[in-house]
């Protein structure tokens, strides 16, 4: 079993492709077959894994859950950290905080058009989200 701690420069809301990065640090460990865990510190941002093909996906993701969830809304009074801070603790809550991708013959078994995404809810300025990635080998 290997633990990696990973960072991530964001710079304001959106997604942000790390699947290499994850991929560089599977093939580095060596494992064959085995499960990649991937876990997000944080709570106002989240993971997934989504088409990594045409942007317009991403766009159109974040557009959506900006419309589902507001930032400025009189119900809140999580406020202190700005205006989107709440709506970032709500998004987070309906996303995932991890994901688990089999690793088979050393690679990550992503589909075709499938990319792994960090979704920072955040209107960030230059900011580092933490994550720790869990490499277990299916022959240990």
């Amino acid at each position: 079993m290997t633990n990696k701690q990973l960072t991530v420069a964001v710079s304001r809301q959106g997604l942000y492709d790390i699947t290499a990065q994850v991929a560089s640090e599977v093939a580095a460990c060596g494992v064959e077959d085995g499960l990649a865990t991937l876990f997000i510190q944080h709570t106002s941002a989240s993971l997934l894994i989504q088409e990594n093909a045409d942007p317009a996906v991403q766009k159109d993701l974040q557009n959506w859950l900006n419309r589902l969830v507001i930032e400025n809304d009189p119900l809140y009074t999580h406020v202190e950290e700005g205006p989107d801070d709440m709506p970032a603790h709500i998004k987070g809550a309906l996303t995932a905080v991890n994901l688990s991708i089999p690793i088979m013959q050393g690679v990550l078994a992503l589909g075709v058009w499938q990319g792994i995404y960090l979704w920072e809810h955040r209107h960030h300025q230059g900011s580092h989200r933490r994550l720790v990635l869990n490499i277990q080998s299916s022959s240990s």
